[in-house]
């Protein structure tokens, strides 16, 4: 059975991406810091591990929340978030994420925004890409903390927010 998790979840449930096209949510477990949102899971997701099992979730949601975790420029918890994302996921899960475009007036105006997410950044969680790029362009090499590997499967800056869907890629 088909297994979701939504993260920063939030009072507010509606699914607003699916990796296969479906509007409705499917074995759903909700994930938030405040309780009073009455979340089935109250965690800060600045503490890692999260409380869930290795390769537990088909997909993982986090809609508006991404742009709240770490600072800007703290790389090593960046890695460490997305890497945990992927330990969660099945081989070939998704992860699909909306946060404020870096041109909107969100990404900074909003007081508890503590990063801003940019679509470029994906390229840093494929291990194929750095095995492209590598001494061949700018790219910093992360391979030395970071040991998952996402596939960009899905991406769109509208210049109000950004929507990007990444498929964990698993031996």
């Amino acid at each position: 059975m088909k297994r979701e998790l939504l993260i920063g979840c939030g009072s507010y449930h509606t699914k607003l991406m699916a990796a296969d096209g479906t509007s409705e949510w499917s074995n759903l477990t909700t994930l938030d810091y405040n309780a009073d949102h009455k979340p089935d899971v109250c965690w800060d997701l600045m503490h890692l591990p999260l409380p869930f099992g290795d390769a537990e979730f088909d997909e993982v949601h986090a809609y508006e929340v991404l742009e709240h975790l770490g600072q800007q420029g703290d790389y090593k918890l960046f890695f460490a978030q997305f890497s945990e994302f992927w330990r969660l996921l099945k081989p070939n899960g998704h992860f699909l994420a909306t946060c404020p475009s870096r041109n909107s007036v969100w990404a900074l105006g909003d007081p508890s925004h503590t990063r801003i997410m940019q679509l470029e950044q994906l390229v840093f969680l494929s291990q194929a890409e750095y095995k492209r790029q590598v001494g061949k362009t700018p790219m910093s090499d992360f391979r030395n903390i970071y040991k998952a590997d996402f596939e960009t499967v899905y991406q769109e800056d509208d210049g109000e927010i950004i929507r990007f869907v990444l498929k964990a890629i698993k031996n």
